[in-house]
């Protein structure tokens, strides 16, 4: 989340990436009340739990940085009857999250996730990614081959033509706009599918 916001406050770029998901256990096993269940007060340093108890302990340590840690006390936590839906073990409930401006990132970043165009838009790296793999591994585009800034330079010429070699390449690989083929026939093992009822899923980056 920290390189998002610089990329964006610094550079005035804004990165495509998906945010990683929660790693607490009440997100994994859907159940019970997870961070985004408390009601975070900033302005107050303050943080309210689905029951209604509020924390007294805000810290930021640097050894927890860019994390803040704020902790409920144990006559909040212990008597509470949704305990096991909270906490585990003996200590009391203790929320982690990020700073006011990367906490609202991270929440837009992974509510965006959600809406289909931004799949589209982050498909488009999966064919970038494709192209640098392919000069970097088939074309040896990844070291220097020689020593100085002439000779690099010669190479540097090198991959510009590599490049557009490439891009020769895959022009000549797609269809016109009038072409009278017909697409590839189902292979008996995708006609057994869809004969069964079988969903056969896209590949979520495709975006479709």
């Amino acid at each position: 989340m920290a390189l998002l916001d610089q990329a964006d406050r610094t550079y005035s770029v804004t990165l495509i990436g998906p945010v990683k998901a929660s790693g607490q256990w009440q997100h994994k096993e859907q159940t019970g009340f997870a961070r985004d269940d408390f009601t975070i007060d900033f302005a107050n340093r303050q943080v309210t739990c689905p029951r209604g108890q509020a924390t007294k302990s805000w810290v930021e340590a640097p050894a927890q940085a860019p994390y803040i840690a704020a902790r409920f006390r144990p006559r909040h936590c212990d008597p509470c009857p949704a305990r096991s839906s909270c906490a585990r073990g003996r200590a009391a409930r203790t929320a982690y999250f990020l700073p006011q401006q990367l906490h609202e990132l991270q929440a837009r970043n992974r509510a965006d996730q959600q809406d289909p165009a931004w799949r589209r838009l982050y498909a488009v790296r999966s064919g970038v990614e494709g192209t640098i793999a392919e000069l970097a591994l088939g074309h040896r585009a990844r070291r220097g081959r020689y020593h100085g800034l002439p000779k690099t330079h010669v190479q540097h010429v090198q991959h510009v033509l590599t490049a557009i070699a490439v891009n020769i390449e895959r022009l000549t690989e797609q269809d016109p706009q009038n072409a009278t083929h017909r697409p590839r026939r189902p292979t008996a093992f995708q006609q057994y599918l869809v004969s069964h009822g079988f969903p056969r899923p896209l590949w979520w980056r495709q975006g479709k």
